[in-house]
C-alpha cells in the first residue's frame, strides 16, 4: 500500500481522532507516539493492530485486566547510555527498575491468558526478558531509592564510621549543652542546626566565654550560633567521611551503569513495547466509548456499513446528549460509485467524510463504529476532494486548485483507489463545469476505482443512472417541514429542494416565481419529479414505519393472547381432573354409604369388611404402580411447586406491604383540615358523628349528644363544615 497523502488526513479530520486518542494515553511517550500515527502500508500490520486493540478491549469487560502500563521516559538515560564513561542517576536506575518490573508482569500476565489474548501474547514473545539488569539494580539500590550498605565493603565501612562519628558528635555537644545551660549562657531555644550542624543559642553577650566556632547570628542579633569546641574536630572528621561517601556513591553507581550499558537495546525494546501498550489501550478506551468494534475484513473488495458514526460528531453529540444518526452505505463489484445528491445542510458531506474517516481510521488500527455485522476492505490509495481549498500562496483560485487536484487524481487512480469527492464539479461554469466532471467520472469508472460523490448537478445524477455499476443516492428531505432527516437511500437521485428552501427562509413568493421563469422549463420539471418521488418515498417510509408498528403490536397480542389461551386451556384441565377426582369420591362415599346401612340393618361385620375390602381392591387395581423413582420426583415436584407458592405469594405480600405504607405516607402528607366550632367530625377509626363545642390548642371537645368527649384534632376528620 502507498502513503496516503496528508492533504488526504486533513480533509477527513483525522488529526482531530489522533489528539482525542493522546489525550486517552497515560504517559508522554504514548502521547507523541499516538500523533504520529498514520495508516499503515502493509496488510498484515494492520491486521496486527486490529486484532490487538480488539483483545484489550474485551479485557475492559472481563475478570482479566490487562495491568498497568504506566511508566516514565527514559530516553535521556538512553542517550547517556551509549556516551562512554558517563553516570547515571539514582532516579535513572529507578525508571529502568520500574520498567524492567512492568515488562516482566505483561509478559507473565499474557503466558497465563494467551488463550484470551493470543495477539497481545505474540508481541509479549518478541520481548527477551532480562533479569540481570533488575537484579543489578536492585543490588545497589533499595526501594526507598537510596545507595544500600552492602553496596560494597567500602561503603558500609564508611557509614559506620559516620555512625560513630555522628555519635561522638553528639556526646560532646550534649556536654557542652549541659555545661553552658546551667551558666545560664544560653538562650531560652537553647540549641539549633546551621549548615546541617548542631549549634548552641548563645545570647550575645555571652559569646566570649563559649569556646568554639561560631556559626552565625540570629536577625535582632540577640542571639550567637557557636559551634562547641569539644564538637568541632569531629565535624571536621565527619566531612571528611562524607565526602569519602560521596566519591564511593559515584564510583558504584558508575560501576552499575558500565554494567548496563551493554543491555541498553533491551531497554529501549521494554519502552517501545510499554509505549505501543499505552497506544493499544488508549484505542481500546476510545472505541469503547463510541462502541467501537472490529469489522470482517473482506478480500473481496466489498464494503457494506450498516449503521456507520462519524467519529467525532458521535462523541461531540454524546456529551451534548444530542441525537446522532448513522448511514447505512454498500460498496462492491457490481456498485462501485455512489452518487450523493439532495438539499445543503442535509447531511451529504458528513455521510462523505464518515465513509474516508472510518477507512482512514481501520487502516491505522483503530476499531471502528458501526454495526457488528458490517464488513470492510483495504484500499492502497484514499483520494480526497472536500471543502474550499483556495490557495493564495500559490495564486490558486478553489476551481483552479480542484482541476489541479483532478488531475492528480487521474495519475494516481486505479482499481485498489477509494476516491471521495464533495460537490464535484462546482466552481464554474455548471454547464461546462458539469460536463468536464461527468468526463472525469467516466475515467474514475472505466479504471475500476470505488468512490462516493456528492453534487447538485442533473447531468451526474443521469449519468449514474446510465453506468451499470453506478448507483444514485440522496439525502432525504421533508417536504411539509422542509428540514432534512440525514438518512441516506440508495436507487434514486435526490432533488436539491431550492425553491422550497427559498420559500422556507423567507424569499417572496413572486421572486422564486420569476426565477423559476428564468431557467428551461424541462430542468424545472426534472427537479420537481425527483421532488415528488422523494415525497411518494417518504410517505412510503411513513406508511412501512406505522406497518411495522402495527405488525409489531398485532405480534405482541397474538403472544398475549396465546398465553392467556395456555393458562386457561391448563385451568380448565385442572378443573377437568378436579371433576372426575369429586365423581370417583362420590361414587366411592356411595357404596360405603349403601355398606353401612345395610350393616345397620343385619349387623353382619364379616359381610361389611368383605364389601370394603373389594371396594378398595377394586380401586387398588385401577391405580398404576410408580417406581421409587417415579415417588421421589412426584415429591420432589411437589415440593418446588409449594416452594414456587410461597415466592409468589411473598411477592404479593411484599406488594401490599409496601401499598400499605405508600397508603399511610399519603395519609401523612394529606393536608390536615382547620376545624372550628360547630364542624361535624368522626373519629379517623370510628363510626359516631359529633360536632364540635370547643377548641383549644390541639385539643377538641366532641359532642355525640349523650355524652362529650376531649380528643386531639389529629384522630378527627371532617364530615360536613359549618354554614
Amino acid at each position: 500500500m502507498s502513503k496516503i497523502h496528508s492533504k488526504t488526513l486533513q480533509d477527513l479530520e483525522f488529526d482531530t481522532v489522533l489528539q482525542q486518542l493522546a489525550v486517552r494515553c497515560t504517559t508522554e511517550l504514548g502521547k507523541q507516539r499516538a500523533l504520529q500515527i498514520t495508516p499503515l502500508p502493509d496488510v498484515e500490520a494492520i491486521h496486527r493492530e486490529l486484532g490487538q486493540t480488539s483483545e484489550y478491549v474485551s479485557s475492559l469487560v472481563s475478570d482479566n485486566r490487562i495491568p498497568n502500563h504506566g511508566f516514565d521516559s527514559i530516553d535521556g538515560d538512553l542517550k547517556l547510555l551509549k556516551i562512554e564513561n558517563t553516570t547515571l542517576e539514582i532516579s535513572g536506575f529507578r525508571r529502568i527498575g520500574s520498567i524492567c518490573k512492568t515488562v516482566t508482569e505483561h509478559k507473565k500476565f499474557f503466558k497465563k491468558f494467551q488463550e484470551y489474548f493470543p495477539m497481545l501474547f505474540e508481541a509479549s514473545v518478541e520481548i527477551q526478558l532480562n533479569t540481570e539488569i533488575p537484579t543489578h539494580i536492585d543490588g545497589v539500590i533499595d526501594r526507598f531509592g537510596e545507595i544500600k550498605d552492602t553496596a560494597s565493603d567500602r561503603l558500609f565501612s564508611i557509614r559506620q564510621e559516620i555512625n560513630q562519628v555522628k555519635g561522638k558528635i553528639n556526646q560532646s555537644f550534649s556536654a557542652a549543652l549541659n555545661l553552658y545551660k546551667t551558666s545560664d549562657y544560653l538562650d531560652d531555644i537553647r540549641e539549633s542546626v546551621v549548615e546541617n550542624r548542631r549549634v548552641l543559642a548563645v545570647k550575645a553577650m555571652y559569646r566570649k566565654k563559649v569556646k568554639g566556632s561560631v556559626m552565625g547570628a540570629s536577625k535582632t542579633g540577640s542571639i550567637v550560633y557557636i559551634e562547641p569546641e569539644a564538637a568541632l574536630k569531629y565535624s571536621r572528621q565527619l566531612n571528611n567521611l562524607e565526602f569519602d561517601e560521596k566519591e564511593e556513591v559515584h564510583r558504584i553507581l558508575n560501576d552499575l551503569t558500565a554494567r548496563i550499558r551493554p543491555f541498553a537495546p533491551d531497554l529501549s525494546a521494554y519502552q517501545e513495547f510499554l509505549a505501543h501498550m499505552d497506544i493499544t489501550a488508549a484505542k481500546a478506551k476510545y472505541a469503547a466509548e463510541m462502541n467501537a468494534i472490529l469489522p470482517k475484513i473482506s478480500e473481496d473488495r466489498k464494503m457494506f456499513l450498516r449503521d456507520a458514526y462519524h467519529p467525532l460528531l458521535y462523541l461531540n453529540n454524546k456529551l451534548k446528549r444530542d441525537k446522532t444518526y448513522p448511514q447505512t452505505i454498500a460498496l462492491h463489484p457490481e456498485n462501485r460509485i455512489i452518487v450523493i445528491s439532495g438539499p445543503n445542510a442535509g447531511g451529504k458531506s458528513i455521510t462523505l467524510k464518515t465513509i474516508g474517516l472510518l477507512q482512514l481510521m481501520l487502516q491505522s488500527g483503530l476499531l471502528v463504529p458501526l454495526h457488528e455485522r458490517s464488513t470492510m476492505c483495504l484500499f492502497e490509495k484514499i483520494l480526497t476532494d472536500i471543502g474550499d481549498n483556495q490557495s493564495i500562496e500559490n495564486h490558486l483560485s478553489t476551481y483552479s486548485y480542484r482541476l489541479k487536484n483532478m488531475n492528480n487524481f487521474l495519475r494516481k487512480c486505479n482499481e485498489h483507489t477509494l476516491f471521495l469527492i464533495d460537490e464535484f464539479g462546482t466552481g464554474s461554469d455548471p454547464e461546462l463545469g458539469g460536463a468536464l466532471a461527468e468526463a472525469f467520472l467516466e475515467v474514475f469508472y472505466e479504471r475500476g476505482a470505488y468512490g462516493v460523490i456528492t453534487t447538485h448537478y442533473a447531468n451526474l445524477k443521469a449519468l449514474a443512472d446510465e453506468l451499470p455499476h453506478t448507483t444514485n443516492a440522496n439525502m432525504l428531505f421533508n417536504a411539509k417541514t422542509l428540514e432534512p432527516t440525514f438518512q441516506l437511500v440508495l436507487g434514486e437521485a435526490g432533488s436539491s429542494f431550492t425553491f422550497e428552501v427559498a420559500q422556507k427562509n423567507g424569499i417572496p413568493y413572486s421572486l422564486i416565481n420569476k426565477a423559476k421563469k428564468k431557467i428551461e422549463r424541462g430542468k424545472v420539471r426534472f427537479d420537481a419529479t425527483i421532488a415528488k418521488l422523494q415525497k411518494e418515498r417518504s410517505k412510503m417510509a411513513e406508511t412501512g414505519s406505522k406497518l411495522h408498528e402495527e405488525e409489531v403490536k398485532a405480534r405482541e397480542e397474538t403472544r398475549r393472547l396465546e398465553e392467556l389461551n395456555s393458562k386457561i386451556q391448563s385451568k380448565l384441565e385442572n378443573y377437568q381432573e378436579l371433576y372426575d377426582y369429586n365423581q370417583r369420591m362420590i361414587y366411592l362415599g356411595n357404596k360405603v354409604n349403601t355398606a353401612a346401612e345395610k350393616y345397620f340393618e343385619d349387623k353382619k361385620k364379616r359381610v361389611l369388611v368383605s364389601e370394603l375390602l373389594r371396594i378398595v381392591e377394586t380401586e387398588n387395581s385401577k391405580r398404576q404402580k410408580k417406581s421409587v423413582r417415579e415417588v421421589k420426583a412426584a415429591r420432589v415436584k411437589k415440593v418446588q411447586v409449594a416452594q414456587e407458592v410461597e415466592k409468589k405469594v411473598k411477592v404479593i405480600r411484599e406488594k401490599k406491604k409496601v401499598a400499605r405504607k405508600k397508603a399511610v405516607v399519603a395519609e401523612k402528607n394529606k393536608p390536615r383540615p382547620v376545624f372550628r366550632i360547630g364542624d361535624r367530625v368522626r373519629m379517623v377509626d370510628g363510626k359516631a358523628v359529633g360536632t364540635i363545642d370547643n377548641l383549644e390548642k390541639n385539643k377538641a371537645i366532641v359532642n355525640y349528644g349523650m355524652f362529650t368527649t376531649n380528643v386531639s384534632v389529629d384522630q378527627l376528620e371532617l364530615v360536613e363544615a359549618k354554614k
